[in-house]
């Protein structure tokens, strides 16, 4: 078994599953593209990228027919759900609020899907096909985002439902840091999308199912504190906090100070890696004199 690990001196961040985002409008849906700033595809330039499918997106005639369907469907649910309820059913219907109906931008999300914006030679263009779900195995490999202080890293590796602890890295690409101009998250419908910018304005759009806790450390700048800045008593709690969750010595905590003055102070332990949900953190929130605090005193910036 092979897991990625930092350099000495380098902290990992964060580690989830990631892939090209896919269409999610009606016009574009399980669709993307890849173009140059002139809006041509550029998929069969990519070097070393096999073939794969060429979308067109769907027509306004198309669009009219499937939403008619749709609406058709609706009704006869709607009429069907009225009669299970008024026999005693339960019904539910699971909510999201972190996705929005409403786009960014319409010409990249509903009239068209770009996941890849790059002239040639830039960064972009040298992002690994094994991003394309339409490319890459789905089912039997899966690529993660890696994120440490220092670069942004894509590994592929083995997926295994029966046996999600068993990882296998390869190193497929890496970038550094200071490679990144900003990362946006795109919540367009289901909420899951983030739009990474490099300097040279070349950008890829990607989708992970636990974006918040990827990017956390993207999106924006975040003070990353050694332990030996900390006062005496934030130290003690530091270290406690460690052993009670038996960090190993190979891993240092993620300590990361909020704007209203507390401390986030993040674990990931490499015995809860896994190739479905990749790294999980144990974390505790602690004030500035030290003390651990209760999450009904947890400020609006801690969220």
């Amino acid at each position: 078994m092979n897991v990625w690990q930092p350099e000495p001196g380098e902290t990992l961040l964060s580690r989830a599953p990631v892939t090209f985002a896919t269409g999610a409008a009606t016009r574009v849906k399980g669709m993307r593209w890849f173009r140059d700033t002139d809006g041509n595809d550029i998929q069969h330039e990519l070097p070393g990228w096999p073939e794969g499918p060429s979308f067109t997106a769907r027509s306004t005639t198309g669009i009219a027919a499937r939403k008619s369907l749709k609406g058709a469907a609706m009704v006869v649910g709607a009429a069907i759900m009225a009669v299970i309820s008024a026999a005693g059913g339960n019904l539910s219907t699971p909510s999201d609020d972190s996705g929005s109906d409403t786009p960014d931008d319409p010409s990249e999300e509903v009239d068209d899907f770009p996941v890849m914006w790059a002239a040639p030679g830039t960064i972009a263009r040298t992002l690994p096909w094994q991003l394309d779900q339409d490319r890459f195995d789905q089912k039997h490999h899966c690529t993660h985002a890696i994120v440490t202080d220092r670069r942004l890293v894509i590994v592929s590796l083995p997926f295994n439902k029966k046996d999600f602890e068993a990882i296998d890295d390869d190193v497929l690409w890496e970038c550094s840091r200071a490679d990144i101009r900003n990362v946006e998250l795109k919540d367009f419908k289901d909420g899951n999308d983030f739009k990474v910018v490099f300097v040279d304005g070349s950008w890829c759009r990607l989708s992970c199912n636990w974006r918040r806790k990827l990017t956390r450390y993207l999106v924006e700048p975040v003070e990353i504190l050694p332990l030996e800045s900390l006062n005496a008593k934030q130290r003690e709690t530091v270290l406690a906090f460690a052993a009670s969750v038996q960090m190993p010595e190979s891993v240092s905590p993620i300590i990361a100070r909020n704007s209203c003055g507390h401390y986030w102070v993040d674990i990931l332990l490499p015995s809860r890696f896994t190739s479905a949900f990749g790294a999980s953190e144990t974390s505790i929130l602690m004030d500035s004199e030290g003390d651990e605090v209760d999450i009904v005193d947890y400020h609006p910036e801690d969220f």
